[in-house]
């Protein structure tokens, strides 16, 4: 897989922050998506005391969700945990696992952030911007923003604001379960990251491609 960009990688927080804020501008909000035929699921869990970053790809084929591919790789953490700048603790080892794959995925859902975050460039932009690849955000819980009750049934969402500013959305894939929160991360509108949402959770509350990368990342 051949990256559409490469930058310096920091290694304290203000240089992270600063680099968060230049990149913003790459990303693209609207949808430039071709056939999606494989979506991948991405998810990073710590290995023994916290030092390795294990990196979970599952791919799946679309829209009928049965295993496609899957990766797992590890990478030494080189940079700490800091609410906002996650992304610097386990892309490293989610490129390495991204390369090892044997199709680049059309679409990423990534467990965690896309516009939905303090400067406006989560995980899945951040990953997204990297690679080129179309990417969506679709986090457990918040990290900013806001948003009015939901109605109970699969399929409601409503917008997450954020200072002023639409950031992403509640949406419920589940009736009567707690939601997930929606954000664009590279090259998909907010409606079409909705949906494509939703077409990956037929069951349940997380989208099977979280699922099967969690799976991964959490296995011996």
């Amino acid at each position: 897989m051949k990256l559409a960009m490469t930058h310096p990688w920091p290694v304290t927080a203000a240089a992270a922050i600063a680099l968060q804020r230049q990149l913003r501008v790459r990303v693209i909000v609207e949808d430039q998506l071709g056939t999606v035929r494989l979506v991948a699921g991405l998810d990073v869990g710590p290995e023994g005391d916290g030092g390795v970053m294990r990196a979970a790809v599952a791919v799946l084929s679309f829209p009928d969700l049965k295993t496609a591919d899957q990766v797992v790789a590890r990478q030494p953490a080189s940079f700490p945990y800091i609410p906002g700048l996650l992304s610097f603790r386990e892309i490293p080892a989610l490129l390495d696992a991204l390369a090892k794959l044997g199709a680049t995925p059309d679409l990423l859902l990534c467990d965690g952030q896309g516009l939905a975050h303090p400067r406006r460039f989560g995980l899945a932009c951040h990953l997204g911007v990297l690679t080129g690849i179309p990417s969506i955000g679709v986090a457990k819980s918040l990290l900013v923003g806001e948003h009015a009750p939901l109605p109970q049934a699969r399929g409601a969402w409503r917008p997450l604001l954020h200072q002023g500013e639409v950031v992403g959305a509640a949406l419920r894939t589940r009736t009567g379960v707690a939601p997930v929160y929606v954000s664009v991360g590279h090259k998909v509108s907010l409606a079409t990251a909705i949906d494509y949402v939703l077409a990956c959770a037929p069951k349940y509350r997380l989208p099977e491609t979280t699922r099967a990368a969690h799976r991964l990342a959490s296995g011996p």
